[in-house]
């Protein structure tokens, strides 16, 4: 999908952000109809704000931004931490509010590997880099789902994944030993959007700034 020149296109992360990020441009006109986050639609345009929604994985949204496919995007702050992508982030939405944490058993116990820590994790880069700033030599086992089994059959000592409310943590038996970082919604804005389209990224800044707080521009 090409952009036209008068259209702004927004890239929303599909899972928990979407309906805070949803209901946030409903709020402040850029939207004029429900998306549902159930829709097998992945493009959804609003002829009167001029305005293109583009549904993606949470990962791939700064890519989307990074290269102007799309001219800025809502993500996580974790998605951020873990890709070195160069985009423009001039808005914290708040939403979506989590942490990045070292989990493991509440009583570790020895398995015979001192010279490293196995570590599961959806986010390797994170992970590396916070061990290897603490000194700890660290096995890295990339997961993409169920992190948080890997402890209880033997696959890794400890886990780097996000966690909100820790009761998936509790159910399997973890406790947070660590806390990496905290990790709301954020705005990124594609670096080359934000000088073409100077003015309509600035009031899409201003209106959501303005709609967090409960207000319309």
């Amino acid at each position: 999908m090409r952009q036209r020149a008068s259209t702004l296109t927004i890239a929303l992360s599909k899972g928990k952000l979407l309906e805070p990020a949803i209901a946030l441009l409903t709020r402040v006109g850029l939207l004029s109809r429900k998306i549902s986050g159930e829709s097998r639609r992945l493009v959804f345009e609003n002829l009167a704000s001029g305005t293109t929604i583009m549904i993606v994985r949470p990962s791939d949204v700064p890519t989307y931004v990074e290269y102007g496919a799309v001219d800025a995007g809502i993500v996580g702050a974790d998605v951020l931490m873990e890709q070195a992508t160069d985009v423009y982030e001039p808005l914290d939405l708040g939403f979506g509010a989590c942490r990045l944490a070292v989990a493991a058993p509440a009583a570790i116990k020895s398995n015979g590997r001192l010279s490293k820590l196995r570590v599961a994790t959806k986010y390797p880069n994170i992970t590396e880099r916070h061990f290897t700033h603490k000194g700890i030599p660290i096995e890295i086992i990339k997961l993409y789902g169920s992190i948080e089994l890997a402890p209880m059959v033997g696959l890794a000592d400890c886990i780097v994944d996000l966690i909100s409310t820790g009761k998936t943590l509790k159910a399997h038996h973890l406790v947070v030993k660590e806390i990496i970082a905290s990790s709301t919604a954020r705005l990124i804005v594609n670096r080359a959007s934000l000088k073409l389209k100077y003015q309509r990224i600035n009031d899409l800044i201003e209106a959501l700034r303005k709609g967090l707080h409960g207000g319309r521009p």
